[in-house]
Parts: C-alpha cells; sequence; structure tokens
C-alpha cells in the first residue's frame, strides 16, 4: 500500500503520533488540512487492512461528524452510518416481562440534524487513511515505538524495526493500555469495576427506525444501538465471570442469554459477526503532558461505555490538541514546548475528568438491584421526561455542543 512507507530517517518531523486508530489519524489529518507545511507520521504496529476491518461501531456525537466533515471524510462515512432518531431509557430486573420506559430522548440537535450516527469503525479508519495519505501524511505501518528519548529541541524516537525518526513532538494515541504512557512516566488513576463489556452485531426481522435503546439491568447496562439495514450493535455490561463464559461458551446459550435481555419487540434476532468481551474500568493520566509529549484519546482516559462517550471524547482530544498546536505554529512557537502543551491540558483536564466522574456514578447506580435504590432512581428518570429544558440540555450534552468547543467540533476550520 503506497501510504504504508517508511519516511526519510534523517528528515525530522514536527509531530509524530504512535498509534494509528481514528484518533491518531484524525489528528494527522487535522494537523496538515489546516498548515500543509506541517510534517506528520502515524505510526501503528497492526496491518492498515486490520485497521480498516475492525467489525465494531460506535456512537460519533453530532459534534464530532461535523468535525468529521469538517477534515472532508463525512461524505464516505455517511451512506454507512445509521442516525439516531429516538433513545428511550428503561430500568428493570432481568426476569421482567415488560419494561417500562422512563425516559425518552427525540433524535435531533437540530432541524435535520441527529445527536448521534453509529458508525463502523473499520468505514471511519479506512475513509481517515485515505484522506491523510491525500494530505501526504506518513503512514508506518505495521511498525510501533519500540522507545523513545526527549532531548535538546527533539524528541529522539526509535521505531520496533530498527528505524529512528526524531520529531518536535510525540503524540501518545495508542489505547488505554499505552505503552507510550507508561515509557513516558505519567502515572494514571485507575479502578476495575467487576464488569466486561460484551460486543456483538445482531440481525432482526423488524426495522429498530433508527431508536437507540438503553435497558438497565442489575448486572449493568444493555445497549442496543442501530446500525444500517435491520441489524443493531449490542453493548452489553455483564459481571466478569459471567461475560467469559457467555463469550467462550456455545451459539446457543449465547443466543438465548441474548433473547433474554433483548426482548421480541424486533422479532426474531440472529448473531452476525464475532462476539467479543472486554474488562471495563476507570483510568485517567494524572497527567496530559510532558516536555515534546502529550496523551490523546484512551491513552488518557478509558471510561464507562454506559454513556457512549469514549470515542466522542478523543475527538474532542484531537480538535483541541490540533488547534493548539497549529496556533503555536502560526505564532511562530515550538509544538513541543511545554507552556504550549499545557494549554491543551488545561481545555481537556477538566472535561475528561468530569466525564469520568459522571459514567462511574451512573454505573454504580444503575448496576445493581435493589429495589429501593431502584425506585428512587425511576423517579428521577420519569422526573426528568416531564422537563423538556432539561432534556434538551442533557441531549446537547451527550451531543458535544455544551461548553467551550473546539472548532472542528462546530464544524469550522482550525
Amino acid at each position: 500500500m503506497a501510504g504504508d512507507r517508511q519516511g526519510d530517517p534523517a528528515a525530522p518531523l514536527d509531530v509524530l503520533v504512535g498509534g494509528g486508530g481514528y484518533v491518531g489519524l484524525s489528528l494527522g489529518v487535522a494537523l496538515k488540512q489546516a498548515d500543509p507545511a506541517i510534517s506528520v507520521a502515524v505510526v501503528d504496529q497492526r496491518p492498515r487492512a486490520a485497521l480498516e476491518t475492525d467489525p465494531r461501531a460506535s456512537a460519533v456525537a453530532a459534534a464530532a461528524s461535523r468535525m468529521l466533515d469538517q477534515l472532508g471524510v463525512w461524505d464516505e462515512i455517511a451512506p454507512h452510518a445509521q442516525p439516531m432518531t429516538e433513545m428511550i431509557v428503561t430500568d428493570s430486573k432481568l426476569r421482567d416481562a415488560v419494561r417500562p420506559v422512563f425516559l425518552t430522548f427525540d433524535g435531533e440537535v437540530e432541524e435535520g440534524e441527529p445527536f448521534a450516527h453509529m458508525v463502523p469503525n473499520g468505514q471511519m479508519v479506512a475513509a481517515l487513511s485515505r484522506r491523510a495519505e491525500a494530505l501526504g501524511v506518513e503512514l508506518i505501518a505495521p511498525d510501533g515505538v519500540r522507545d523513545f528519548a526527549v532531548g535538546t529541541g527533539m524528541v529522539e524516537v526509535e521505531l520496533a524495526s530498527g528505524a529512528r525518526r526524531r520529531a518536535r513532538l510525540l503524540v501518545a494515541a495508542d489505547g488505554v493500555r499505552s505503552r507510550l504512557r507508561d515509557l513516558a512516566g505519567i502515572q494514571t488513576v485507575r479502578w476495575e469495576y467487576d464488569q466486561s463489556g460484551i460486543v456483538t452485531t445482531v440481525r432482526h426481522e423488524r426495522p429498530h427506525h433508527g431508536r437507540a435503546e438503553e435497558h438497565f439491568l442489575p448486572s449493568g447496562p444493555f445497549a442496543i444501538l442501530p446500525l444500517t439495514g435491520n441489524r443493531s450493535s449490542l453493548v452489553w455490561s455483564e459481571k466478569r465471570i459471567e461475560a467469559e463464559r457467555l463469550v467462550k461458551g456455545d451459539d446457543f446459550t449465547f443466543e438465548l442469554e441474548l433473547e433474554r435481555r433483548f426482548g421480541h419487540h424486533l422479532g426474531k434476532i440472529t448473531l452476525e459477526g464475532p462476539r467479543h468481551a472486554f474488562p471495563l474500568g476507570l483510568t485517567l493520566a494524572r497527567s496530559f503532558v510532558r516536555p515534546r509529549f502529550a496523551l490523546a484519546g484512551d491513552a488518557a482516559h478509558g471510561i464507562h461505555p454506559i454513556a457512549g462517550q469514549g470515542l466522542n471524547l478523543g475527538f474532542k482530544d484531537v480538535a483541541a490538541l490540533a488547534e493548539v498546536l497549529v496556533e503555536a505554529r502560526r505564532l511562530g512557537q515550538d509544538v513541543g514546548a511545554l507552556d504550549v502543551l499545557e494549554r491543551y491540558e488545561r481545555w481537556r483536564r477538566f472535561d475528561t475528568f468530569q466525564m469520568g466522574v459522571v459514567t462511574d456514578v451512573l454505573n454504580r447506580l444503575f448496576s445493581n438491584d435493589m429495589d429501593g435504590v431502584r425506585a428512587v432512581r425511576d423517579v428521577g428518570l420519569g422526573l426528568v421526561d416531564r422537563m423538556p429544558s432539561l432534556k434538551k440540555f442533557f441531549i446537547r450534552q451527550a451531543a458535544g455542543l455544551q461548553g467551550e468547543a473546539p472548532r472542528l467540533l462546530t464544524g469550522q476550520p482550525i
């Protein structure tokens, strides 16, 4: 593949990104589109084909889709994206045959603009890869950052292939268990939930009409998220031991347990694609930056999927970091200087901490079967449902349109 080329090891880069998923690629695209003179390389240990065929799907909030549109990739992604036209929230015990709806949300933040779309990860990464290559971002895969050392004015990077590169800034976008974060000596606040998230795709007889469902069950939230066609993506929180049993067990047992939670409102359901389980926890980096080093995406924060905001937090990081770096270059400043990077950290840390706390509290509040707690939270959900202004605030918050947003998230160029 032409984009998987190794650059001249002697040529210094402005920015080297470790991690070639949607965060790393969108950062490369954002920087290169705003400033064609900036030199950017994105390196990932996985082959590009593996990244571009990821079978999972993610909820892309309205602000993030505005950013992808501004980056020139949304037109390519849109045919594969399913708008969320409605969302309902229920709270019940697993054995309950009827699950009363306590909270409903209309799906538009502006006329004709859904608050979110479900987007296949592979399609999104493939579109970003092609855009990055077209703009001149150097894509290096399969390879990875083995080690790095910060020197005077540069960070010296050693790749797993043995090649060496120099850059003014190294950005870690290599996931929640970031090796680059550990190499930088950045500590984290971390705790595990006794839960795993089971992810799979199902096909059903009846159309979902773009409706997303969040069922709060004793073991955790069970989300049914609409995909194109009569298909839905499931994010199923379950006790860790039970999740391991279900994922490793036979198809009949898995489908039986799935049907108990999914219900029959969409007709017969069948599995489409593999099922995976991943441990759930909260990870917050104590610092987002070091001299000539910055964290972005899950490397900076890993949160519970209860609010579907993991990907969108990553895109917020990208939009803020790109804006800070581009403005620094326009002012003749060094993009790897600590005072420049601290502007990014100040912009993003509080929002990240706030979202981490919110998802943690929501998970603890809704992942139990205590009758008293259920009664209180159901009353609370019912009250919110009767307050249109509060519902509008929550939906705009979920869409990423509240607060001080970087320009890309409002659909504006940097």
